[in-house]
């Protein structure tokens, strides 16, 4: 059974950057299409990014287009958020997720598809 762990969160002014980190143990993420959610207080789950098994296609959030980047590392079998140009509205616990899925191109925008998910990692951007 594969297990996703979150890393990279923490307290950032507005306009500062941070990287999450999801380990993927117990198989490699390539087997996966994976995704990036995240959940503000009193909010539902939002849709953040979404990466394909092969790594070359890719999804985000219209409020995160061009500030976010998703990305692999095989060697190290962690899936990657790049986050830059914080702002206080992405304050949230980011989660990622993994789904089995046959096609290597696929990206799976909504959670719904999803199988397994991380713990998640609080994300606090300051005004």
């Amino acid at each position: 059974q594969v297990q996703l762990v979150e890393s990279g969160g923490g307290l950032v002014q507005a306009g500062g950057s941070l990287r999450l980190s999801c380990a993927v143990s117990g198989r490699s993420f390539s087997s996966y299409a994976m995704g990036w959610f995240r959940q503000a207080p009193g909010k539902e789950r939002e849709s953040v990014a979404a990466i394909s098994r092969s790594g070359s296609t890719t999804y985000y959030a219209p409020s995160v287009k061009d500030r976010f980047t998703v990305s692999g590392d095989n060697a190290k079998n962690t899936v990657y958020l790049q986050m830059n140009s914080l702002k206080p509205e992405d304050t949230a616990v980011y989660y990622c997720a993994a789904a089995s899925i046959f096609d290597r191109r696929t990206v799976l925008p909504d959670g719904i598809d999803y199988d397994v998910w991380g713990q998640g990692t609080q994300v606090t951007v300051s005004s």
